[in-house]
């Protein structure tokens, strides 16, 4: 029935189940509709806004895109394990000096000496420890047919940027970084020696566990050069993938640009015709802290 019927009827409607009333089951008066709430707590985004958190993705992906330009380089010996290696070194220490520089910016009561000491200590043992084992990585999948080392590779690199912490990448999630490590595994061992595969899984280290916590830094720390930050680790994937396989670059460049662009227009766009009702139909939402009968 309508909100007009019922309206001659002796007893006033309520909304009550418990109660007998004189009026049927789906009856409602006009009171009803006065409780309807359209898109309540909706967010309005920003196009640039957008495209800033966009570009978080947007590097991630162009930072394996880095990593595999750096693969194909050592693989077709266009790049010695040793250049790489002094290349690597000269631009970590800057990159580590930055951090620091951030974190005590941050938190400038947490930073203490020994915290460069034991970030050395712990940089030293994971070296250290790939150095020892590079021979055994190197031969690891040699049972393993290439066609299917790098189907794997490509895999792990996948579910690398489907599962990585786009909201919190600092530390970045173990799965994420398991991922890649493990992909990485897979690509090193079809490097022409030990020394390769060590300087192929310090450059992942660097790039999959440690660029992410730089990054959150620089976002958290310094917010006006995030986005230029983002823009050149882009631009470096791009440019360093169209050196070697000019095809990839091209697929790249249209991933950023639907990433970055393409994808925060249609949010913003689509917000316009978003159409939320709220009102007494919904579920009861108990609000009261119920922890204390969880106990």
């Amino acid at each position: 029935m309508g909100p007009d019927d019922g309206l001659n009827a002796p007893v006033a409607w309520r909304k009550v189940l418990w109660e007998r009333q004189p009026y049927p089951d789906n009856y409602v008066d006009r009171r009803f509709l006065e409780e309807l709430r359209r898109n309540e707590g909706l967010r309005q985004y920003r196009f640039w806004a957008v495209v800033r958190e966009a570009g978080l993705v947007g590097q991630q992906l162009s930072c394996v895109a880095i990593f595999i330009t750096l693969w194909l380089y050592m693989e077709q010996g266009l790049l010695s394990p040793e250049t790489l290696l002094v290349i690597s070194l000269a631009s970590s220490l800057p990159c580590y000096g930055l951090y620091q520089a951030l974190a005590s910016q941050a938190e400038p009561n947490l930073l203490q000496p020994r915290t460069r000491l034991a970030d050395l200590q712990s940089g030293t043992i994971f070296l250290t420890f790939i150095f020892g084992f590079s021979p055994v990585l190197k031969t690891l999948t040699e049972s393993v047919s290439t066609d299917t080392v790098y189907a794997m590779s490509a895999v792990m690199l996948l579910a690398h940027l489907v599962s990585f912490p786009y909201a919190h990448p600092s530390p970045p999630g173990s799965l994420s970084l398991n991922a890649a490590l493990f992909a990485s595994v897979c690509l090193a061992s079809r490097l022409p020696g030990a020394l390769h595969t060590f300087t192929m899984l310090s450059c992942a280290l660097m790039v999959f566990a440690l660029w992410p916590c730089l990054l959150r830094r620089v976002k958290d720390g310094a917010p006006r050069h995030f986005a230029a930050v983002c823009a050149g680790v882009c631009a470096m994937g791009v440019g360093g993938l169209a050196s070697r396989w000019p095809g990839g670059a091209a697929i790249l460049a249209l991933a950023l640009a639907s990433v970055i662009l393409l994808c925060p227009w249609l949010l913003v766009r689509l917000q316009r015709h978003k159409d939320n009702i709220h009102g007494p139909w919904d579920e009861a939402e108990i609000r009261e802290d119920l922890s204390r009968f969880l106990r």
